[in-house]
């Protein structure tokens, strides 16, 4: 399975284990790379810039031969702490970064200055030929099989239009649950794939044992997509919970989405809000179960070790 993110990344496989909001941890990661694939932690699942530099100092020290590991960054200005962030990551380095939710230009300057490579999540063309010209070292395609924040575009699809337009390796991320989903996006010209939601019903996941069970326990048709998350659309499981309590934004929060000066902040509140429930719901026991997933949790019938799911995904 040798591909241009393997040789970019020095991993005997090309896969990344996706960065996924509360549940990807130090050692989600430590697994990953002794097996042989590259992991990554999104920044803000550290509370501070302290516990975020010890992260980065532990997995350095983790690091085999054949295995990588990166951080992923929103940079929108919905996340006040992404400035900060940057500089810690670039300050202790990593293998990569993966942007997401905003303009990379500033993440990529710095981090290409320090030697740390740039993938960029996007969803179409537009914003894939942006970021290679503002220097991305790959492209993330997120599809409408992604679980979290995922695109419109069928997987073959964005696959194939972007390894066409773009000279940079597109990474597909989204609908890949075992080996044969992996086989058939690199047939559609995909150098590698991330992959998240099968690593939620992990041992190594720190989240609560109902949420790694509702992996278990729901599939593909239980995926719905909410806005009351983030403000972006995003993926959860269709509990009672989520049933009860919709999954379109309230008629106040439309009408000031509307106000070019005011949508700013609405979205800030509905993030804050938003995580702070998807946080309770993923480390603490409540009725209130917004658990974020995609629908390649279909092929999630067990909670195994990290180790495991990787050999599921590579053999």
């Amino acid at each position: 399975m040798d591909t241009k993110l393997t040789q970019l990344l020095g991993i005997t496989y090309p896969i990344i284990q996706a960065p996924m909001f509360l549940v990807s941890n130090v050692d989600m990661v430590k697994e990953a790379m002794q097996s042989g694939i590259a992991g990554c932690i999104p920044a803000l699942n550290y509370r501070t810039l302290e516990e975020l530099r010890v992260a980065l100092k532990t997995l350095k020290t983790l690091k085999p031969e054949h295995g990588a590991y990166g951080f992923n960054l929103i940079v929108n200005k919905s996340n006040i702490k992404y400035k900060d962030q940057l500089d810690v990551i670039c300050e202790e380095g990593c293998d990569f970064i993966i942007t997401s939710l905003g303009n990379p230009k500033e993440t990529i300057e710095k981090a290409h200055a320090v030697g740390i490579k740039v993938f960029c999540d996007v969803t179409d063309l537009m914003f894939a030929k942006k970021v290679e010209t503002l220097g991305a070292d790959a492209i993330i395609a997120v599809n409408n099989e992604a679980g979290g924040h995922r695109g419109k575009i069928a997987p073959q699809d964005l696959i194939q239009t972007l390894s066409k337009a773009c000279n940079v390796p597109v990474i597909s991320a989204g609908g890949v649950g075992h080996k044969a989903d992996i086989d058939k996006m690199l047939s559609y010209g995909a150098e590698g794939v991330s992959v998240g939601s099968p690593f939620i019903a992990s041992v190594e996941a720190k989240v609560t044992e109902d949420y790694k069970q509702a992996c278990v326990d729901y599939g593909a048709k239980d995926i719905v997509m909410t806005e009351r998350i983030s403000g972006t659309p995003c993926t959860v499981i269709n509990t009672p919970y989520v049933q009860k309590v919709g999954t379109q934004q309230t008629w106040i929060e439309s009408i000031l989405n509307k106000n070019r000066t005011l949508k700013k902040w609405v979205k800030m509140i509905r993030f804050a809000i938003g995580m702070n429930a998807t946080k309770n719901a993923a480390t603490k026991v409540t009725y209130k179960t917004v658990w974020v997933a995609g629908p390649s949790i279909e092929h999630t019938k067990a909670i195994l070790p990290v180790k495991t799911i990787v050999e599921r995904l590579v053999r």
